[in-house]
């Protein structure tokens, strides 16, 4: 695992639902920075996340949230970005700080916001929880996305440079568990030797499979 700069005084509080993508962003990148957290599992099918406490903590409702002594924050992606300026013993090496170097990861973070989110994420949540609209427009722009990706990474090992960054962290799970959307990772060698190597980095954790609730991410 990598050196921290510091040490939280208590664990970090993670809520959400073990098999959102968002969630398992912030969980894998806290279990490579070697921090101390407690998972605290939503019962989203139960709107756990609409309860007045919940939202006094994200108004949006919205999974993952975490607790930092005295900050809460909602958001995978700002999670992200505050846990590497807070605690990374090396900053630079998740966010680069120059300015093509943090213009793609920027570009990175847009993408798992936005054609992820729509795609592969979507196609994963209709097939998981039995959605009653045609699945086929969003596994076609799950493949477009797919393919873009494929030939991006041809060029280089990660999403945005040679080595991993706090893109690569971002935009995983969603690829990784596409299948589980029908979306299949066959046809996209390059996307799947990323996979791998991600999950080759210290302190990965996998995201669980087997569906348990039902997830709304931000």
């Amino acid at each position: 695992m990598n050196a921290v700069a510091s040490l939280p005084t208590q664990p970090i509080k993670l809520y959400g639902s073990a098999i959102s993508g968002h969630v398992h962003r912030v969980r894998l990148f806290l279990s490579m920075l070697g921090l101390p957290f407690e998972s605290i599992e939503l019962d989203l099918k139960q709107r756990a996340n609409r309860t007045p406490e919940f939202l006094a903590r994200n108004p949006f409702g919205q999974v993952p949230v975490i607790e930092d002594g005295e900050v809460t924050l909602a958001d995978s992606n700002a999670i992200l970005v505050y846990l590497n300026a807070r605690y990374a013993a090396d900053p630079a090496r998740w966010m680069p700080r120059d300015p093509v170097g943090a213009a793609r990861v920027q570009r990175w973070f847009s993408v798992a916001a936005g054609p992820l989110a729509y795609g592969p994420a979507a196609a994963r949540v209709m097939k998981l929880f039995g959605s009653a609209a045609d699945p086929a427009e969003t596994v076609t722009r799950s493949h477009a996305l797919l393919a873009v990706m494929e030939i991006h990474l041809a060029k280089q090992p990660f999403l945005a440079g040679p080595s991993a960054t706090l893109a690569d962290i971002a935009n995983y799970a969603y690829v990784s568990h596409a299948p589980e959307g029908s979306v299949s990772l066959e046809p996209y060698p390059q996307l799947r030797a990323w996979l791998a190597r991600v999950e080759a980095l210290p302190g990965f954790v996998p995201m669980v499979r087997a569906p348990a609730s039902t997830a709304t991410a931000s």
